[in-house]
């Protein structure tokens, strides 16, 4: 039984890989053209968004290793929440009430 399980399972991934290929060799030529530049401008856009995430990814990280940075950036928060008139519920979503 787990053997035909399997084998399905294999037949699944193939079908899965080879779906995007026989829709791309069936594009006509100015349609690929046009998933071309679609595509690099959405990749474009994707580097721009993770280039622009790795300072917040560095905190985070810095966040979970070093308990002194953990603690500072608490302190900020707690420090900004005092000042702003956020209401409870919300600071306690954030961690800070």
């Amino acid at each position: 039984m787990q053997s035909q399980g399997r084998l399905s399972e294999v037949r699944l991934v193939e079908r899965l890989k080879q779906f995007p290929i026989e829709k791309w060799e069936n594009l006509t030529d100015s349609q690929r053209n046009y998933a071309k530049k679609a595509w690099g401008v959405l990749t474009y856009k994707w580097r721009w968004q993770i280039a622009l995430n790795i300072p917040y990814l560095a905190i985070f990280l810095l966040d979970r290793s070093i308990p002194a940075v953990h603690q500072f950036n608490m302190n900020l928060l707690a420090s900004i929440a005092a000042k702003l008139p956020i209401p409870s519920f919300v600071s306690s979503w954030i961690g800070v009430g």
